[in-house]
């Protein structure tokens, strides 16, 4: 089983997991850690290992799911990633958004996280999509 942290700048991985709660129920395996002002990168790097300890309970693997590439929730994210003696695996993504979120639910059951990684970027490049005005006459068919 695959078990995953939302890790962000500021509040929006609990904003995320709020609103999952909210619309979906229970996240089961789901955490949040959020880098704030106040706790600041070395905050951050501490609160990340604390809960990356408790998703790892149980866990085949851990997936981390970041707002952005290249930040401090995903550069601190790929330090545990590609430490050779972490345990279980850990695999990083980046781009969070709320359907991300909720299709944790249809990876969590993987046994490897690097093909639940590729396997959520899949399953939510189709909810990315622009607006668009549709063009037609009205009918009277239903």
């Amino acid at each position: 089983m695959i078990h995953f942290i939302v890790a962000t700048h500021g509040p929006l991985a609990s904003a995320l997991l709020e609103s999952g709660r909210m619309v979906y129920g229970d996240l089961p395996g789901v955490h949040a850690v959020c880098l704030t002002e106040q706790a600041g990168i070395e905050g951050f790097r501490r609160d990340f290992c604390a809960t990356l300890e408790a998703a790892s309970i149980n866990a085949d693997g851990v997936l981390v799911l970041c707002d952005m590439q290249s930040g401090t929730p995903w550069n601190v994210a790929c330090e545990v990633a590609f430490n050779q003696h972490t345990h279980p695996p850990v695999a990083v993504v980046a781009g969070i958004n709320f359907p991300m979120l909720l299709q944790t639910d249809e990876v969590m059951m993987a046994r490897d996280v690097h093909h639940a990684a590729a396997q959520i970027i899949q399953l939510t490049l189709p909810t990315l999509v622009q607006a668009k005005q549709i063009d037609s006459e009205p009918t009277d068919d239903f």
